[in-house]
């Protein structure tokens, strides 16, 4: 069943293309990742979708039987409403019976034993058990409780910012409804939330659309990925790994284009470079297309670049946590927490909300003191610290944001010299028109890949990382693992990642929630298929794993994991996305021979000459149209591979032409020197 379509649908902010004549479809059963660069307007394409913003052109269309819900990065609650109100809103027959009888039932036990409200409550129960909503009632507080709520009747006024985001997702699962929309429903749960939300969603019947950068998720929950590049659309059906193989073969083709125009541009420069005598009709052709050329040549996808900055010298000590101790009133954190930082360390920081992670990292950079111990910070230590918060963003979001990093460092130095500000702002996709908007018009995402870059041109050594998913890119966070396998100092890093955490991590430190801490020699994965293996083989351990018990006297220590063996013992994936990947040298360039031009045509290649202009122009035109054909049928999946065929030849036939082209232009300019 067809749920919503949108068609030929375009949305502007000013002078800034989001959207350029955007099709969709999204039937029963779909499941649809939206990947894209921070700012390209993936948020207002779901907006657009749920019908809460109007494109400037094109349409939306919605099945008349079709409900939709959406869970919005920062959700709006009506003052006053309970948890449980703000789960049972909304205007569907079953919502409206749960909130009666929730009210009924409060109602109940504030005047217990009154004949009025025995009764509403009999006969609300009696509707429910006709609807059979019982199921509802249960799987919402079943929902709230897998993600941390157990306050039902709590006012969601006074909830923390990442509870009340856990209440509006609780809701948006419960309702009842055929498409479910969902803008980065990952962010701000811990791990086991998020695994626990992946298997629901991979359960749940209906059709879903969501944003999120997390590509494991992507990987188990999504069926189809949608990727929006620069106001275009292009939709793989396929998983992310599916999608990432096929996305590499698209760019190949795309590669393999623009070597071509690159090599007919070259040679129409020169043409042009030595003028045209007479202005005949091939000649004016050939112009025409050299300015077709300068045109698509200037139009060209821009991505993030490698970052290859470079960090301040580092000594022999880094930092040592002694017999740490840190707790809120009778409420303790940890306690006798021992960690010994090496130059090279890539930690991991694990466990739920609450348990005192982003507060270790906190007493390490200094910024809070801890009750019992000591932090050791060695003198050649510069410490980055990656806030969850943007710390400092907000009192300066009147500047423009060239001005914001100016503030930080006008010029940095990269393995590759120096670079001013203006051109790593480029390099982390602020092109220079961007460059002077104020940093309170930038999204979310565009904020956060702003203050990382404040922080990297800070020339740290060691890198302290609170959640730093949160809001980036997939393409901006695979630069950043990027440049964290080549950071030449310690990384720490708390993130519910756990593709990041495989990425990166070569140790992780445990949080039970109970104030424990426990190290574990390894990745992410590692850590989970030890508890799962520990789990196994002996209940008792399965209970350790739990936090009932602190081990020796409660301390941990990573004094006995010792340095892991090798820089890329713990790089790359070995469980899931990215295995196999390798930083194995290329083969040598084999030397170029140059190739003999003859000095005239024979009589068939005169002939070929004189045709051969019009032949790489109705091959150019053809492909053009190709191209558009398959980009209106980006949802038919019918069509779509004889169009991708038909494409594959068209572009062989020009890549021959091309070169024959080249081959016939050289002889006839050797003929012409010649004379």
């Amino acid at each position: 069943m067809l749920i919503l379509s949108a068609e030929q649908i375009s949305k502007s902010y000013s002078e800034r293309i989001l959207l350029k004549d955007v099709s969709l479809s999204i039937s029963d059963g779909d499941r649809i990742g939206v990947i894209g660069v921070n700012g390209t307007g993936k948020s207002t394409l779901l907006k657009i979708l749920a019908g809460m913003e109007t494109p400037d052109a094109g349409r939306r269309i919605v099945s008349s039987i079709a409900r939709i819900d959406f869970l919005v990065q920062e959700p709006d609650f009506e003052p006053g409403m309970t948890v449980l109100e703000h789960v049972f809103s909304g205007d569907s027959p079953e919502m409206t019976l749960l909130r009666d009888y929730e009210d009924a039932l409060e109602a109940m036990h504030d005047h217990p034993g009154e004949e009025r409200y025995e009764k509403r409550l009999i006969s609300l129960s009696h509707q429910m058990d006709l609807k059979e909503a019982w199921g509802l009632e249960s799987e919402a507080k079943t929902i709230l409780t897998k993600l941390g709520i157990t306050g039902f009747h709590q006012d969601v006024g006074t909830l923390s910012g990442g509870m009340k985001k856990r209440v509006a997702m609780a809701a948006a699962l419960i309702r009842p409804c055929e498409l479910l929309i969902l803008d980065e429903p990952t962010n701000h749960i811990d791990n086991d939330t998020v695994d626990w939300l992946e298997g629901y969603l991979a359960r749940r019947k209906g059709a879903l659309l969501l944003v999120t950068h997390d590509r494991y998720f992507l990987e188990r929950v999504a069926n189809r990925i949608v990727e929006l590049d620069h106001g275009t659309l292009f939709t793989y059906q396929a998983n992310y790994s599916r999608y990432l193989e096929m996305r590499i073969e698209r760019e190949d083709l795309e590669q393999a284009a623009e070597r071509k125009r690159m090599n007919l541009f070259k040679t129409e420069l020169a043409w042009i470079r030595r003028g045209a005598r007479a202005r005949t009709t091939k000649q004016k052709a050939r112009i025409d297309r050299f300015e077709d050329l300068k045109e698509t040549k200037a139009e060209q996808r821009a991505g993030m670049t490698d970052i290859s900055l470079t960090a301040s010298r580092l000594g022999r000590k880094i930092i040592d946590l002694e017999d740490l101790s840190k707790g809120f009133g009778e409420w303790k954190l940890f306690e006798h927490l021992e960690l010994h930082v090496l130059r090279d360390d890539r930690i991991g920081i694990l466990g739920p909300n609450g348990c005192g992670k982003s507060t270790l990292l906190n007493l390490i950079a200094g910024r809070l003191l801890p009750d019992t111990g000591e932090v050791q910070v060695g003198d050649t230590v510069r410490i980055g610290f990656f806030t969850q918060e943007n710390e400092g963003m907000k009192e300066r979001e009147d500047l423009r944001v060239l001005e914001y990093i100016r503030d930080e460092s006008g010029v940095i130095e990269t393995k590759d010299g120096s670079l001013s500000a203006a051109q790593m702002l480029e390099r982390f996709l602020f092109p220079p028109e961007a460059q002077w908007t104020q940093v309170s018009r930038l999204s979310g995402g565009e904020k956060r890949r702003l203050f990382l870059l404040r922080i990297l041109m800070n020339k740290p050594n060691i890198l302290l990382m609170d959640e730093p998913t949160n809001d980036l890119d997939i393409q901006t966070l695979a630069v950043l693992e990027a440049y964290l396998d080549e950071f030449p100092g310690a990384v720490i890093t708390v993130s519910h990642d756990r593709y990041f955490l495989d990425r990166i991590a070569e140790k992780v430190l445990v949080f039970d929630g109970l104030g424990g801490v426990k190290p574990y020699a390894g990745n992410y994965s590692d850590w989970r298929d030890a508890v799962r293996r520990e789990a196994e083989t002996s209940s008792d351990d399965n209970d350790a794993m739990d936090g009932s018990g602190k081990g020796n006297s409660g301390k941990s220590s990573m004094k006995e994991t010792g340095k892991i063996a090798g820089r890329d013992s713990g790089k790359g994936l070995n469980h899931g996305l990215g295995k196999g990947l390798s930083k194995e040298g290329g083969t040598p360039l084999e030397p170029v021979v140059p190739v003999s031009v003859p000095k005239k045509f024979t009589f068939k290649e005169q002939r070929e000459f004189e045709s051969i202009d019009a032949l790489v122009e109705t091959l150019e035109a053809s492909l053009a149209e190709a191209n558009r054909e398959l980009e209106a049928a980006m949802s038919d999946f019918e069509r779509l591979p004889g169009l991708l065929s038909d494409k594959a030849s068209l572009e062989a036939e020009l890549e021959n032409a091309v070169e024959r082209w080249a081959y016939l232009h050289e002889i006839s300019e050797a003929m012409q020197a010649g004379k």
